[in-house]
C-alpha cells in the first residue's frame, strides 16, 4: 500500500523489480503505488508498456525534465513519497544551477551544488520528495558523492540531520560498458532509535562473481549485504557502525567506505 517513486527512472526497473520482489515473497503487491518520471520519450513510454506487460496497474509514469519540471505536484509543493529508489544519471554538467539557487520548491535545503556536477541537486530533490514519517530512499552513486571537497558542506548538513542510515560500497565491473565502483546511499527520515545518531557503512566490493568483463551480485552476496544492514553492527573488514559526531569531525564530513571498513 506504500508508494514508491523513482525521479529518473528510465524503462521502469527499479519501479517494477519493487512490485515483482513482493509478488515473488508471496505478499500483495497489486495495491503498490508506483511513480516515475523520466526525460527521455522513448525510454518513459518503454516503461509504460512494462508496466502494462507486467500487470500492473496503480503507476504513473511522466515524461519532463525532474530537476526542471518535477511532475508530481501537491498543493503546490512537492508530492511526498513512502520509498524513493533511484540511479540517477551521473554528475550532469549541463543543468539550470541558477534555476536550483532560487528553486520554487525549495530543493536547495543544503545549498546548491556545483555548476559541474548535479549529483546533488538529484539528493536534494529525493529528500524533500520523502514522506516526512517514514520516508526512506536507496540511491545508486559514484563514490565521489562521499567525499568530494566541492560539495562538503552539502553532504555535511545531510550528516548533521541524521539521514543517512547506511552506506555500501560495490564491486566493480557491475555495469555495461563501465568498470567503475559505485555505491549504495540510504537514508531514513525516521531511523529506529537504535540506529539514530549513527551510520552504517558497508564494504561489499568483494561481495561479487566475476566472469571475463563483467561481475554480478548473486544471490548470496546480496543476501550478505542485506544481513548486515539489518544487523547493523560492527563485522571485522565487512562492516562498521559509526558515530555521527565521528565522520562531522575526525573525518571531516567524509563518508568513503574505506575510512571507516
Amino acid at each position: 500500500g506504500e508508494s514508491v517513486y523513482d525521479p529518473t527512472c528510465g524503462s521502469g526497473g527499479l519501479l517494477l523489480n519493487c512490485a515483482l520482489h513482493l509478488r515473488d515473497e508471496g505478499k500483495e503487491y497489486r495495491t503498490l503505488k508506483l511513480y516515475g518520471q523520466e526525460i527521455n520519450l522513448l525510454t518513459s513510454a518503454i516503461a509504460r508498456v512494462n508496466m502494462f506487460l507486467h500487470g500492473i496497474e496503480e503507476f504513473s509514469i511522466v515524461r519532463g525534465n525532474t530537476l526542471a519540471n518535477p511532475a508530481f505536484i501537491e498543493n503546490d509543493e512537492l508530492k511526498k513519497f513512502n520509498i524513493i529508489l533511484a540511479n540517477p544519471p551521473y554528475s550532469i554538467k549541463s543543468w539550470d544551477q541558477k534555476g536550483f539557487e532560487n528553486d520554487p520548491y525549495g530543493r536547495n535545503i543544503w545549498g546548491t551544488p556545483p555548476k559541474g556536477r548535479a549529483d546533488y541537486a538529484f539528493q536534494q530533490h529525493i529528500q524533500k520528495s520523502l514522506d516526512l514519517n517514514n520516508g526512506r530512499s536507496c540511491v545508486l552513486w559514484p563514490h565521489g558523492i562521499l567525499f568530494r571537497d566541492a560539495e562538503a558542506e552539502i553532504r555535511r548538513k545531510m550528516i548533521e540531520e541524521d539521514l543517512v542510515e547506511c552506506v555500501i560500497g560495490l564491486g566493480p565491473n557491475l555495469f555495461y560498458n563501465s568498470p567503475m565502483t559505485s555505491c549504495l546511499l540510504i537514508t531514513n527520515n525516521n531511523k529506529n532509535s537504535d540506529r539514530k545518531d549513527k551510520v552504517l557503512f558497508i564494504q561489499a566490493v568483494n561481495e561479487i562473481r566475476n566472469d571475463k568483463t563483467m561481475s554480478y551480485l548473486d544471490p548470496s552476496h546480496i543476501e550478505r549485504i542485506h544481513n548486515a544492514y539489518l544487523d547493523f553492527e560492527n563485522e571485522d573488514a565487512f562492516s562498521a557502525v559509526v558515530d555521527k559526531e565521528e565522520i562531522l569531525k575526525d573525518k571531516n564530513a567524509r563518508l568513503s567506505v574505506e575510512l571507516f571498513v
